[in-house]
């Protein structure tokens, strides 16, 4: 398990291959390929980040994850694969969310994106990701590169 100080300062547990926290999370965060480029959405607030959102009465995870995917991207997921779980102890309340990694072969275009403002493709992430303002504090913690590093060793890609 990993450990460590999230962009607001604070605390986050994550967990690789496994659910420590809770069988059934309530939020889900999907880093998505689209062929040969990463597939992002552009948050209105936020900045640039893979999508994801919460888990809505009535559906699992996974599938949370697959329509966060379709509703922020207009992407159809055709793989998805569980990467971990993690933990992070907020100033009010706590989070847990499942990191998913997915393949998506078709986009459709969507007349709206929900509370983004659609798909962003990039040929590759930037290595500085952590200091570029255009990303979303999400993608500037330790979760980002423990996945990337996960999705690489499993040969995901």
């Amino acid at each position: 398990m990993n450990t460590f100080k999230d962009y607001y300062n604070n605390e986050v547990k994550f967990a690789i291959r496994e659910q420590p926290f809770s069988e059934n999370p309530q939020h889900v965060w999907v880093i998505t390929r689209y062929g040969d480029k990463w597939l992002l959405t552009k948050h209105g607030d936020r900045g640039m980040e893979f999508p994801g959102g919460k888990v809505e009465p009535g559906e699992n995870a996974p599938e949370a994850a697959i329509r966060e995917v379709f509703e922020e991207t207009g992407g159809v997921v055709n793989h998805l694969e569980f990467i971990g779980q993690y933990y992070v102890d907020g100033k009010s309340d706590y989070i847990i969310k499942n990191v998913y990694f997915a393949h998506v072969d078709e986009m459709t275009e969507q007349v709206h994106y929900f509370e983004t403002d659609g798909p962003v493709l990039l040929n590759q992430l930037p290595d500085n990701v952590k200091k570029d303002k255009r990303f979303s504090f999400m993608m500037r913690d330790e979760i980002l590169p423990l996945s990337l590093k996960e999705i690489e060793k499993r040969e995901l890609m």
